[in-house]
C-alpha cells in the first residue's frame, strides 16, 4: 500500500506592495530614464520662464473695468479685456443686436433653448429623447430663424446680412451638421450600391466636392448660385453659405460613414439577407447602427472641422466672430487690441470644439460593448 501523502497548510503571504500611487506614476513617466529626465527639466524651465509673464498679462495685470480705452492705455503691461466687455454684444450677436440691445432677448432665448435641448439629449435619464431629437432636427431651426429674424412674428426685422458674431457661426454649423450627416449617409450607401448609375453619381459627387477648397465653394455659391434660379428668387448670403457648407461637408461625412460600413463583417449582411429583410430595413436596423457607432470619432472630427470652417464665410462678406473681432479691434476707438480680439475668438472656438470632443468620447464609451459588464 502506497504511503499516504501529507499536505502541510501554507500560511497566506501578504499581497505585493502597490506601486500605483501618484509618486510612482510621476517617477515612471517623467523620470523613467535619463532622456525623460532631461526633457522634463527643460520643460519645467520653459514653463517657469513663459507661464508667469503670460499669466500676468492675461489675468493679474489685465484691465476689465471702465467703458473706454483710457484705463487700458494707462496699463500697457496687461491685456485690455475692457475692449471685449464693451464689444461683447457685437462679438456674440452681430451688428443688429448690438445696435438694438432691447432685442437681445431674442438670440438669448434661442441660445437658452439650444442649451436646454443639448442638456436634455446628453443626460442619460431624461425621457422623450426621440421627440426632443425630432424637434432638434426639424423644429428648432425654424423656431430659431423665426425668432432671430423677427418679421415672421411681428418683431423688428433683423435682416440676415446683419447677422454676425458667434451667433452666425452657431447658425451655420448647426444647419451644416443637421443637413450634411443624412446626406452623407445617403451618399455613402450610394457609393456602395450595386446599381452602376447610383454608384457613379455618388462617386462623382463625393470626389468633386472633396477636390474643391471650401473658400472656392463659398465664393462660387455667392456668385453663381443665384444664376440657377429665377430672378424673383432671392437667396441671401447666409442661406448661400448654409447650402455651400452642407454640400461640401456631406462629401466628407460620406467617406467617414463609408469607412464604418466597410468595417462591418460580411456575416452581418448575410444574416440580414437570411432574415428576408428589405434593403432599407437591413440598413436601418442592422448595418447603419453598427457602422455609425464605429464612425463616431470620424464624424465628430468632421463636425469640428465644419464648425471651425464657418470662419471662412468672411470671404463672401459675412461677419462671423473672427471677422467681427478683427473689425472691432481696428476701429478708431479700440485700434491696437488685435491680440485680445484673437484670443477671445480662439477661446470661444476652443470651448465649443472641446465640448464636442468630450461628448463624443462619452458616447463612444457608452456604446462600447466590449467594455460592458
Amino acid at each position: 500500500m502506497a504511503d499516504a501523502v501529507l499536505f502541510d497548510k501554507i500560511e497566506s503571504r501578504p499581497p505585493p506592495r502597490s506601486e500605483g500611487g501618484p509618486l510612482d506614476w510621476i517617477r515612471e513617466r517623467f523620470f523613467g530614464s535619463v532622456t525623460n529626465t532631461l526633457i522634463t527639466i527643460v520643460c519645467i524651465y520653459l514653463l517657469y520662464v513663459l507661464v508667469p509673464p503670460i499669466a500676468n498679462w492675461l489675468l493679474f495685470s489685465a484691465s476689465i473695468s471702465g467703458t473706454d480705452r483710457s484705463i487700458c492705455d494707462a496699463n500697457p503691461d496687461g491685456a485690455c479685456w475692457t475692449f471685449i466687455k464693451v464689444r461683447f454684444d457685437q462679438l456674440i450677436f452681430g451688428l443688429f443686436y448690438s445696435a438694438n440691445p432691447d432685442q437681445l432677448w431674442r438670440p438669448i432665448t434661442v441660445f437658452a433653448v439650444l442649451a436646454v435641448m443639448i442638456a436634455w439629449l446628453v443626460t442619460p435619464a431624461t425621457p422623450n429623447k426621440r421627440e426632443v431629437g425630432a424637434f432638434a432636427l426639424l423644429g428648432f431651426p425654424v423656431f430659431a430663424y423665426a425668432l432671430i429674424e423677427g418679421s415672421l412674428l411681428g418683431l423688428p426685422s433683423a435682416p440676415t446680412n446683419e447677422w454676425g458674431g458667434f451667433m452666425l457661426n452657431i447658425s451655420l454649423a448647426y444647419v451644416g451638421i443637421v443637413a450634411s450627416l443624412p446626406l452623407g449617409i445617403l451618399l455613402a450607401l450610394g457609393r456602395r450600391s450595386e446599381l452602376p448609375v447610383i454608384r457613379s453619381l455618388s462617386v462623382a459627387y463625393i470626389e468633386f466636392w472633396r477636390g474643391a477648397p471650401l473658400i472656392t465653394v463659398l465664393f462660387m455659391s455667392s456668385v453663381m448660385l443665384p444664376l440657377f434660379f429665377p430672378a424673383e428668387v432671392d437667396f441671401n448670403k447666409v442661406v448661400r453659405a448654409m447650402i455651400a457648407i452642407t454640400l461640401f461637408e456631406a462629401a466628407y461625412a460620406a467617406e467617414v460613414v463609408r469607412g464604418g460600413l466597410q468595417a462591418i463583417p460580411k456575416g452581418q449582411f448575410e444574416a440580414a439577407d437570411a432574415l428576408g429583410l428589405s434593403y432599407w430595413k437591413k440598413m436601418g436596423l442592422i448595418i447603419l447602427p453598427q457602422s455609425l457607432r464605429i464612425s463616431i470619432p470620424g464624424i465628430v472630427n468632421t463636425f469640428i472641422s465644419l464648425f471651425k470652417d464657418t470662419s471662412l464665410v468672411a470671404i463672401i462678406g459675412l461677419l462671423d466672430i473672427l471677422k467681427t473681432a478683427q473689425n472691432a479691434s481696428r476701429s478708431i476707438e479700440w485700434k491696437g487690441f488685435d491680440i485680445e480680439a484673437m484670443i477671445f475668438a480662439a477661446f470661444v472656438f476652443w470651448v465649443c470644439t472641446y465640448g464636442m470632443s468630450r461628448y463624443s468620447q462619452h458616447v463612444e464609451r457608452s456604446l462600447d460593448r466590449s467594455k460592458r459588464s
